[in-house]
């Protein structure tokens, strides 16, 4: 598989793609049209050489991504506030220049501490619903089983069972049926690019809508190596025991993000078969996309990626064949 170094997520009514050093949210506005807005992005930990450490790189990269979803969860979401554009600027024409200056900082003040809010409910709600709750429910069975193996391979068989539900009941809700739409759209964009196609929307509607680098892959990942690992956690001690589980969620994460970044670059049989269960859980995570979805995709990727040259210099060979002549 080719690597073309794009990655992105759906968002309201629209698409965030990450490319280096930038981001870009385009969403289609009330009106039809599609917005584009482009971004600097910057790491929570911007020093030289993180990404290059396995494990530590895995740790960083799923709070940035945390991070860089929310802000644009929100960009997304002002394309729908009740107020209308002309509105906002009409009551900003009003305003000194030192009272624009102070709202904005004051905006800018409270979007980083609701940021900061988000991330860290989502952190919590996801360690307490999928690595605390499965434990506290395997002891219930403590009290029939003496078996400390029997126990903890229930402990993994409900954690892996409380994601699927999961995922299956937030999977059945109307809003979020468009995003995981949006979340297909992106993909397909991604495959077409990594397949040599041209991007354009006929190329991206033929184009798969699953991708061995998806987020979904990623948290299969996290689940299926926490229940391993957690299995041979074994003491006497309930709060040694959680600890113990609190402590090992960095390492989880780490070895989970190498596990995607091998997924992404090679085509292994072995990679293949571990790739599968991701794979599978993204029939719940990605829907076939409209062609308005795919013209927001495309034009997100545009944003931040010269596809163009990427296929000129990926796909030499098919020169001839039209890709990518301007």
């Amino acid at each position: 598989m080719v690597n073309s170094g794009i990655g992105g997520q759906a968002v309201i009514e629209g698409i965030m793609m990450r490319n280096g050093g930038s981001y870009a949210v385009g969403v289609r506005k009330p009106d039809s049209a599609i917005a584009v807005e482009r971004h600097a992005f910057r790491s929570i930990i911007d020093l030289p050489g993180v990404m290059k450490i396995p494990l530590l790189r895995g740790v960083v990269s799923f709070i940035d991504s945390l991070v860089i979803g929310i802000r644009c969860l929100m960009i997304s979401a002002s394309y729908f506030d009740e107020e209308s554009e002309a509105d906002r600027d009409d009551a900003s024409a009003s305003l000194s220049k030192e009272e624009k200056v102070r709202r904005e900082a004051e905006k800018e003040r409270q979007e980083r501490l609701m940021m900061t809010g988000s991330v860290a409910f989502s952190l919590v709600f996801a360690i307490a619903v999928f690595m605390l709750l499965p434990y506290f429910l395997s002891l219930l069975l403590a009290s029939f089983v003496k078996s400390a193996f029997a126990i903890s391979l229930f402990e993994a068989a409900v954690r892996v069972l409380i994601f699927i539900v999961y995922l299956v009941l937030i999977s059945r809700m109307r809003d979020i049926q468009r995003t995981y739409m949006y979340h297909g759209a992106e993909h397909k964009c991604i495959n077409c690019l990594e397949h040599g196609m041209e991007l354009n929307v006929d190329n991206v509607m033929k184009s798969s809508r699953f991708h061995r680098r998806c987020g979904t892959s990623f948290l299969v990942y996290v689940i299926l190596i926490s229940a391993i690992l957690l299995m041979f956690v074994q003491t006497g001690s309930h709060i040694t025991r959680i600890v113990i589980r609190l402590l090992l969620v960095p390492l989880i994460a780490g070895i989970s993000y190498e596990l995607l970044r091998i997924a992404g670059t090679s085509d292994g049989k072995l990679v293949c078969i571990l790739s599968r269960p991701g794979l599978a859980m993204q029939k719940l995570t990605t829907r076939e996309p409209d062609e308005e979805m795919a013209e927001v995709a495309i034009a997100a990727v545009e944003a931040v990626f010269d596809w163009r040259v990427f296929l000129k210099e990926k796909f030499p060979e098919r020169a001839g064949e039209g890709v990518c002549n301007d």
